[in-house]
């Protein structure tokens, strides 16, 4: 019997599945990378915010206009297999659900610990920091296991929250730069030479903090009146994230020079909140910008507990009859929700080895919070081809100029990330391989027809 999943999200909730998935930690965690990329140079760290949110909207409202056209148990995988078929579809559920879901869960756990350590005191990078994000991990997984309802309300109150620090930046860290002069000087004075590839660098890391918008697509299944309210959240989502990045961006220039957040990376936001609320009051804020993280932890588990699910339910993936199961109580696939979590753990301990410690895993090593996101932007490509060969009955807009932009932006990123990572993107590629060869193992093993 077909899985089935209740109608029980509506377009708030959707809105701020979009919002709250990417607006909470990449602003604060890569805001220093990209300002550091940049040489300190204010206006090429806008330019990336901007191209970044430029890639993102336009690949959004692609996804959007074929959120009008079809849906089932997880928006990116329906979209893969209209445009290509099954098995290409297959390839890239595999993809989201054993790489791309839990390596970011990872990451923005330990980027929720990382803020709550700087709160208490604590290492970033030692044993303490280590233990909160497991913490985290499995109280997000409790929540979302337990009580999807709770954890969409939960969603919509943490996007609430988290734009009360960056609203409150955005405009008295304006008005406070402009009038000491501190805003001019920032956009008037490089630290650095930046090198001949801050750009890239700078748009790659903007890529983490506008990334988490596909995953709302995950909930499609689940949202009330999906082929409308969609494509509605997609746009608006993605709309208010850049708007709000941006107007932070320039607030927080107006707080303290660029070479002191260069240099002093979560402390430096600290400061900024500081001097402009007092050290109670910019501790507050950082309360709230911890909590911001959580928001974002909180879809981003959402969907790397239906990772496995979304393979399931089409009778493909391991042990499909268990992952596919549907809780009669809570909704949820549990069985599907338990892997995801475990995968969050292994990837975890990766990012802890690979890029916290000293090196663990050589040349094997690459930065899991940016890399696989590129990798999404890379399967995007022939979905975009296909969708404007398809795609006969849309307007020349929908069909060809849209599609074109999203794709001159994935293959932007692509051409970004090599000049911002190297030979790690190698080393990624390598681990891409293996676990793309075990999908098509577990493919062969099962038998299915797909495409023929």
């Amino acid at each position: 019997m077909e899985p089935k999943l209740e109608k029980k999200y509506g377009l708030i909730t959707a809105i701020a599945m979009v919002v709250g998935i990417v607006i909470g930690s990449g602003v604060f965690f890569k805001a220093e990378k990209i300002l550091t990329a940049t040489g300190g140079n204010l206006k090429q760290g806008i330019l990336a915010w901007v191209i970044g949110g430029i890639i993102m909207i336009s690949c959004a409202y692609t996804f959007s206009v074929m959120a009008t056209k079809y849906q089932y148990v997880n928006g990116v995988v329906d979209y893969a297999e209209a445009a290509m078929g099954k098995t290409y579809a297959y390839y890239v559920g595999w993809f989201m659900a054993i790489i791309y879901y839990p390596t970011i869960t990872s990451v923005l756990a330990w980027v929720s610990a990382r803020y709550t350590c700087v709160i208490l005191g604590f290492s970033i990078t030692g044993g303490e920091c280590m233990t909160i994000a497991c913490l985290y991990l499995v109280s997000s997984f409790t929540l979302n296991a337990l009580s999807p309802v709770l954890a969409g309300k939960f969603q919509v109150s943490t996007t609430i929250i988290k734009l009360i620090p960056l609203f409150l930046m955005a405009v008295f860290g304006t008005i406070t730069g402009l009038h000491n002069g501190m805003t001019a000087y920032n956009f008037t004075h490089e630290v650095t030479k930046s090198s001949s590839h801050g750009l890239f660098t700078a748009i790659v890391a903007a890529s983490f903090a506008y990334e988490g918008w596909i995953i709302a697509t995950s909930i499609n299944a689940e949202l009330k009146n999906a082929k409308k309210n969609l494509p509605l959240a997609l746009i608006a989502g993605t709309f208010i994230t850049m708007s709000v990045y941006i107007l932070y961006y320039i607030g927080l220039a107006g707080t303290i020079k660029n070479e002191v957040m260069m240099a002093g990376g979560e402390e430096g936001a600290r400061l900024a909140f500081q001097t402009i609320f007092s050290s109670a009051g910019g501790t507050l804020l950082f309360v709230f910008v911890i909590i911001s993280c959580l928001g974002t932890l909180n879809g981003l588990m959402l969907g790397c507990t239906r990772g496995i699910f979304s393979l399931a339910a089409r009778g493909l993936g391991p042990k499909p009859k268990i992952f596919s199961q549907v809780d009669p109580v809570t909704n949820m696939p549990v069985n599907s929700a338990i892997l995801g979590l475990f995968l969050c753990g292994v990837w975890l301990l990766y990012f802890y080895g690979a890029n916290l410690t000293t090196n663990w895993f050589g040349f094997f090593s690459f930065d899991s919070s940016e890399l696989p996101i590129v990798t999404t932007y890379a399967l995007y490509i022939p979905i975009f081809l296909m969708f404007m060969v398809k795609g006969k009955e849309l307007n020349v807009f929908n069909r060809i100029l849209m599609p074109c932009l999203s794709l001159a932006g994935c293959i932007f990123m692509i051409i970004a990330a090599w000049y911002a990572h190297g030979m790690a993107v190698v080393a990624f590629l390598i681990v891409f391989l293996i676990v793309m060869l075990m999908g098509a193992l577990l493919l062969k093993m099962s038998k299915q027809p797909l495409d023929k």
